[in-house]
């Protein structure tokens, strides 16, 4: 049997009629939300349901059910920006988990700019929202305060505020797992190249980068601040062969900028590893292709906690912050041993506590912010 024209909806009457059973069974077999319908009816039943409901063309009435629960179904989503690798793996699992549960994600950029970081904001309200996750959360702003005292629900995802629930990558134990490696390489000269100071996985994952450092008796490396892509990591290292204390390995809080590392090494007719080893943060495809060490995250995971947690504030349940442990993929950027193409073991964490970096105005490594 062909679907009915979209101007004949299939209501959950006739899918009752059809297969000879109450309303009330078809509601509870085909609610998006019931994980185990045959908890309602018999196997054969359910079956009986879901195929009458295809032939039919049945969707779930998404409307409907708002009106019933003063829910409008669709969460909001704010992403920095729309369509990097990042950003993208984050969004795929908040949408994997909106699809599951019968619900749709909005998204919009608000490309780290506070006016427009509100007026997306105001404008997914103003589409009835149940919710919002915020992936562009600033540690120096108290904009997320004042969305807390209007009642909004919402998580944070990739980024933490100090005050607010939050999914991120443990950023610290990542930071001190970079250094870790390099004392391990016998590599004592070291720097790191961070992001905005407004920006937690930078300021977390230098500072854990720093702590390990200084720990293991050695000069606390220097921070470098960048945009985090390959023009800002070009820029640091630039700055980075200007002064008189080059060091012999070099930390990047994200892949983009690790590139632009590696670029200008090379250009410069320095060997890597040899002279400088190198390693990033995503473990994205590309640093596969320029055999890049690379720390890993479940990007993918974090967006799917976010809105589950979301979820589980909407039905009114306590949530907390989680972090997402991290991995360390050894390739040719600080192993030269390893064949082209080829990587290492990957290197576990030690388990590390919930530790944040200070305020960015507290850190106490020194900064340096290249020229442009």
């Amino acid at each position: 049997m062909m679907p009915t024209r979209i101007n004949q909806r299939p209501t959950q009457r006739q899918i009752a009629a059809q297969v000879g059973v109450s309303v009330t069974t078809v509601s509870r077999i085909l609610n998006p939300d019931e994980s185990h319908p045959e908890r309602w009816a018999s196997p054969e039943t359910v079956a009986a349901i879901q195929q009458a409901a295809a032939q039919l063309g049945y969707r779930h009435n998404a409307l409907a059910v708002s009106l019933r629960t003063s829910r409008s179904q669709t969460v909001g989503v704010l992403l920095p920006v729309v369509g990097d690798f990042v950003t993208a793996s984050i969004y795929s699992g908040i949408d994997d988990v909106a699809r599951e549960h019968g619900m749709t994600a909005l998204t919009a950029s608000t490309l780290d700019e506070p006016v427009l970081r509100a007026e997306r904001t105001f404008s997914l309200l103003d589409h009835l929202v149940d919710g919002i996750i915020f992936a562009d959360a600033h540690l120096d702003e108290d904009f997320l305060d004042s969305v807390a005292t209007q009642a909004v629900p919402f998580t944070l995802v990739h980024r933490r505020h100090p005050d607010h629930v939050c999914v991120t990558a443990d950023d610290v134990a990542a930071g001190r797992l970079a250094a870790q490696h390099f004392i391990d390489l016998g590599r004592r000269r070291m720097a790191v190249i961070s992001g905005p100071r407004f920006m937690s996985t930078g300021v977390d994952r230098a500072q854990g980068f720093v702590d390990a450092i200084v720990e293991a008796g050695l000069p606390a490396p220097t921070v470098f601040d960048s945009a985090l892509n390959v023009k800002s990591g070009g820029d640091a290292t630039r700055a980075m062969l200007a002064s008189s204390h080059f060091p012999d390995a070099i930390f990047a809080v994200h892949d983009g900028a690790a590139l632009g590392v590696l670029s200008v090494l090379r250009h410069e007719g320095l060997s890597v590893p040899d002279d400088v080893a190198v390693i990033g943060f995503y473990d994205t495809p590309m640093s596969s292709a320029m055999e890049l060490t690379s720390i890993n995250v479940d990007l993918n995971n974090m967006g799917r906690r976010a809105l589950e947690l979301l979820l589980a504030r909407l039905s009114d349940q306590q949530i907390e912050s989680e972090v997402c442990p991290v991995t360390l993929t050894v390739r040719r950027s600080t192993d030269p041993s390893l064949p082209p193409g080829g990587h290492g073991p990957t290197a576990e964490p030690l388990t590390s506590t919930v530790q944040r970096a200070p305020h960015p105005a507290e850190s106490s490594p020194q900064h340096v912010n290249p020229a442009p």
